[in-house]
């Protein structure tokens, strides 16, 4: 049962994540700052990784965005499109590994070729074919009839989703944001609130399924059982799924603005807002495994 209440990360009984295997978070107003990484979140990245802590971000962005991240941050891997698209980086010339769900792949050259990015499918070629008109038709449909609604800046990279933008380049009122995700349901997409987009998408895939997905793909984890030993860090509506199944979840101090609309809260929220506060989970975990 998830949390009444988010507990400060500072009440964390000491060595409380001595045991814990690694890290699943959010990007966006998580380890951004006004869309961009911070320096301390880089930092955190980089700390985690030297630790063998693997990090894995999951993200509604689109896979055109993350590709140069999921190439050039210190990350296992990024988890697009909430849960569609597994991007991960090869050694150039290196098997690419065993095939992913949909067994389809791209490999784009690494500066000076020495990675490359691997990118895995949940649906395959002919379903995402399939599914572009419909989403197009959804956003046509939410463009007629919510006053102020614009696609995201971002969607020329999206392959599997569309996206609203309501707070990142544009702002729409709560009332529009309902009527955004009303219309997307009525036109049989799954919809999701992040904290800069409205996402729609066709698919039983979510956050939390493309998780236990690149947990499987990986690792070779059954992540629903061992979730206790992952933390997730996330900031907004659309990671409640990843609160209600992760019994160490954190919510960055931004949360704030959400709460209201949380049917699942996390079980700690940091003192640091976006990368400050991821920043603050990493360094509790690393004193806590240090310490083991």
């Amino acid at each position: 049962m998830s949390p009444q209440r988010m507990t400060p990360l500072a009440q964390l009984p000491a060595g409380a994540w001595r045991g814990v295997a690694g890290v699943f978070t959010d990007i966006d107003d998580t380890l951004t700052t006004s869309g961009a990484i911070t320096l301390d979140a880089l930092r955190a990245l980089s700390a985690l990784e030297a630790a063998g802590l693997p990090v894995i971000a999951v993200t509604g962005r689109p896979v055109g965005w993350s590709e140069p991240f999921a190439l050039g941050w210190p990350v296992r891997a990024i988890v697009a499109e909430n849960g569609a698209v597994l991007l991960t980086r090869t050694a150039a010339g290196a098997s690419p590994g065993q095939p992913g769900v949909a067994e389809e792949k791209g490999l784009r050259p690494f500066a000076g070729g020495r990675k490359q990015l691997q990118k895995t499918y949940q649906q395959d070629a002919e379903t995402r074919r399939r599914n572009f008109g419909r989403l197009q038709d959804a956003a046509a449909r939410v463009l007629r009839e919510v006053r102020g609604a614009t696609l995201a800046r971002d969607s020329a990279g999206r392959e599997t989703d569309i996206a609203i933008d309501h707070s990142e380049f544009m702002r729409l009122s709560e009332r529009r944001i309902g009527e955004v995700v009303r219309i997307l349901r009525e036109e049989g997409l799954h919809a999701t609130v992040s904290s800069i987009h409205v996402n729609g998408w066709i698919g039983e895939h979510d956050k939390w399924q493309g998780a236990c997905w690149a947990a499987r793909e990986l690792l070779g984890i059954d992540l629903p059982a061992e979730a206790a030993r992952w933390i997730y860090v996330g900031d907004s509506t659309n990671d409640q799924k990843m609160f209600q199944h992760f019994p160490q979840s954190v919510g960055v101090a931004n949360i704030e603005r959400f709460v209201p609309q949380l049917e699942h809260l996390p079980r700690w929220v940091t003192a640091g807002a976006r990368g400050a506060g991821f920043a603050e989970v990493a360094a509790r975990l690393l004193a806590d495994r240090s310490s083991a």
